[in-house]
């Protein structure tokens, strides 16, 4: 009765080849966060390149406006709010969500315009697209199950988030290298992790029904985008050229 109420465009659980269903999901999972990078580009871009509009961020010492803790608070709330609302949130909900946490994603990475020179912020998107491409496709193709790297690394960020609270007080320098270095392997590692985890969940979609299906590749895509959005800021301390 649940596979015959719950027929989707993945197709249905018995009659679908699971591959055939897993690459549907991922499609529609790198088309959100293809969508949600495109947000962010271009409205971090439109804000840094634009003195009036980042006045509503910055204040003229340098510090920030109410506007501008916001759009830099507000984006742990949007991945909270998306993370614990799954169940009770719509797809249209998740998805206006997203949309909106991009938006200001973008507004607050605007602020590394003012910092480093755009041909160096350019470099590191695009190494940062490689590392990600190269870790997607072996996390997508690769046979080793890597649910226990994942628990490493998991682990491994924990550490970090850790360590970035002390060296907020410390101020020491070593420190933020190592946890530079320690980030850009971590994020790396758990492109791979990630992709395997979603093609599996994708291998079973079809079995979810339409609306938990959508919600799945929405949040899917906010992981991705996380892993792409971490990786490219900690690369960028290392290929960033300040201005």
């Amino acid at each position: 009765m649940f596979e015959e109420n719950n027929r989707n465009y993945f197709g249905s659980a018995q009659g679908a080849d699971a591959g055939v269903i897993a690459k549907t999901f991922m499609s529609q999972v790198f088309t959100w966060m293809t969508l949600a990078m495109i947000i962010t580009a271009g409205t971090a871009w439109w804000f840094g390149s634009s003195d009036s509009l980042m006045t509503y961020l910055k204040t003229e010492t340098g510090g920030l406006t109410g506007l501008g803790w916001f759009v830099t608070l507000a984006p742990i709330g949007f991945v909270l709010l998306m993370s614990f609302g799954f169940q009770k949130l719509s797809a249209l909900s998740m998805s206006l969500l997203f949309i909106a946490f991009s938006v200001l994603m973008g507004m607050s990475l605007s602020f590394i315009l003012q910092v480093y020179t755009q041909s160096s912020i350019v470099q590191t998107f695009f190494v940062t697209a490689g590392m990600f491409g190269i870790m997607a496709v072996a996390g997508y193709t690769t046979k080793t199950d890597l649910t226990k790297f994942g628990s490493i690394l998991f682990m491994g960020l924990i550490g970090i988030i850790l360590a970035s609270l002390i060296n907020f007080i410390m101020h020491s320098g070593t420190l933020d290298y190592i946890i530079s270095i320690l980030g850009v392997l971590i994020f790396t590692g758990l492109t791979a992790y990630d992709v395997q985890k979603l093609k599996r969940i994708g291998a079973g979609a079809g079995e979810f029904g339409e609306e938990n299906a959508r919600k799945m590749s929405i949040f899917g895509a906010l992981t991705l985008y996380l892993d792409f959005i971490n990786l490219f800021l900690f690369l960028l301390r290392f290929l960033g050229n300040r201005k």
